[in-house]
């Protein structure tokens, strides 16, 4: 033993001795050998510099996934399937649904982006049903799976094993025992504490479950990026969700650390729920490796039962896409307003073009307005939100924080009359990394509700002023910089 740690301690001197060469061909490897941008790359040189090798080793576990080509191989080729779909679907859309809508009119070209760039087929005669509170959420959806004839499609980021899950969890048990077909999809990330007792209890009462991107070691996750952070329920085709909230009791407002948990998300009717389920196929597909696709019942477009005709695209982006759709559709908004933005999200990391568009906005005369949380939920991120926030102060812009709780919500709506909503949030991490999944609503009353719930939420914010971001101490100032610096590894 005493000539093994002899040994070792040779082997450190020898690494210790050589350190700066080392390094320099890790920085190769870094600078060469991956295609990433300029800041990102930058960034990792940094820490490789003041961290060596050791900031190698967490570029290896954050930024690399040796399987990505491999894995997302299939993907695309389901993708493709998706894009021939949503073709075909394309003939459905006839000239007067672009004209007699003067939204469509003004927005006509994001339509078409969402449906050349990722197949999102515009569709009509949806209903829409808007939720901010988890407990009604939740109430609402245990009331349809209660409803449930058919089938039960349910994926999210977060499933804790708690009270919440608890009972969701014993009417899909149910329901897979009346003949219902349950289908259960999680990513491991996001359920890594999930007990395996608890997925057992649900298969041999014939729920079928997949996991997404499982972890190698357990409880154990060497890789956070690529990680499903959709959050979509379908319902026998006849209804579907979409939005912020996961699955947990502080999403209902029962963790004291975060208060009131304020999200939004949505409850959909009609053909656009057709677009969550191709959504939810695609990734079942890849996780359990079964085919959804073979059977059109899934696919069939389902009468509402409600009297609406708003129209919705199911946007959707992720590592495995060339494009970054969401980023996209949020960009496109903020280039097209005329009036006024409104953003709520909890994590505010914008990439260039993002920062460039907004401030544009705010000095062309367009009323900005950006919410984030009061408290952190992610330390570092929240930091680099905060950092961002003078970029928009001074062009113009108003920020506030929200103050009876956290605000979870990811929305942007632009002069009342479109809004993107969903998963995704205001950072480079939803732009490039995650699976995210968005709705994409052209509808006047939709959007002005939406934008009225902000409008309410003001009434329980602080607006940071000049004055007041100018107040913050050499601490806070230390942590933003820091943070900022670290922001294209959040």
């Amino acid at each position: 033993m005493t000539a093994f740690f002899e040994e070792l301690g040779q082997i450190w001197q020898w690494v210790w001795d050589n350190i700066f060469y080392i390094n320099i061909i890790l920085a190769f490897v870094i600078v060469f050998f991956q295609r990433r941008d300029p800041k990102a790359v930058w960034t990792w040189l940094l820490a490789l510099y003041f961290l060596p090798i050791v900031g190698f080793i967490l570029y290896l576990l954050i930024c690399q996934d040796y399987r990505k080509q491999k894995m997302f191989h299939v993907k695309d080729v389901e993708d493709t399937l998706s894009r021939m779909v949503a073709r075909q679907e394309e003939l459905l859309i006839d000239e007067w649904d672009w004209l007699d809508d003067p939204i469509l009119e003004e927005y006509a070209d994001l339509a078409v982006y969402n449906l050349e760039t990722g197949g999102a087929v515009y569709t009509r005669g949806n209903d829409i049903q808007i939720f901010t509170d988890g407990v009604e959420k939740f109430a609402d959806l245990r009331q349809e799976i209660k409803k449930a004839k058919k089938y039960i499609h349910l994926q999210y980021y977060i499933i804790r094993n708690d009270s919440v899950f608890g009972e969701i969890r014993k009417l899909l048990m149910e329901k897979a025992q009346e003949g219902v077909e349950v289908r259960i999809l999680y990513d491991a990330m996001g359920c890594r504490m999930m007990p395996p007792w608890v997925i057992r209890e649900m298969k041999n009462a014939g729920v079928k479950v997949a996991v997404f991107f499982p972890a190698v070691l357990k409880w154990f996750q060497v890789r956070v990026n690529y990680r499903n952070h959709r959050k979509i329920v379908v319902i026998d085709g006849r209804v579907g969700y979409v939005g912020g909230f996961n699955i947990g009791e502080e999403y209902i407002s029962r963790n004291q650390k975060f208060g009131y948990w304020r999200d939004t998300h949505l409850k959909l009717w009609g053909p656009s729920v057709i677009g969550l389920q191709m959504r939810f196929a695609l990734d079942w597909n890849f996780a359990a490796k079964e085919n959804l696709f073979r059977q059109i019942r899934y696919f069939e477009d389902m009468p509402s039962g409600r009297e609406a005709d708003k129209g919705i695209q199911i946007i959707a982006s992720g590592p495995d896409s060339s494009s970054q759709e969401i980023r996209d559709n949020y960009l496109r908004l903020m280039h097209k307003a005329k009036h006024h933005i409104y953003i709520q999200t909890p994590y505010f990391i914008p990439d260039e073009s993002i920062l460039s568009a907004l401030t544009i906005a705010a000095r062309s005369g367009v009323d900005v307005r950006l919410m984030i949380p009061c408290k952190p939920d992610h330390p570092f991120v929240y930091w680099a939100t905060y950092s961002y926030v003078w970029d928009l102060l001074e062009a113009g812009a108003r920020c506030y924080t929200y103050e009876n709780g956290f605000l979870h919500a990811k929305m942007v709506t632009a002069d009342g009359l479109v809004a993107c909503c969903g998963t995704a949030n205001m950072d480079i991490r939803s732009f490039q990394l995650n699976f995210e999944v968005n709705a994409v609503i052209y509808d006047r009353e939709t959007t002005r509700e939406l934008e009225q719930a902000f409008l309410e939420d003001m009434k329980q914010s602080r607006e940071i002023t000049k004055d007041i971001y100018n107040q913050r101490t050499l601490k806070v100032r230390m942590k933003e910089q820091i943070s900022r610096l670290l922001s294209p590894l959040l």
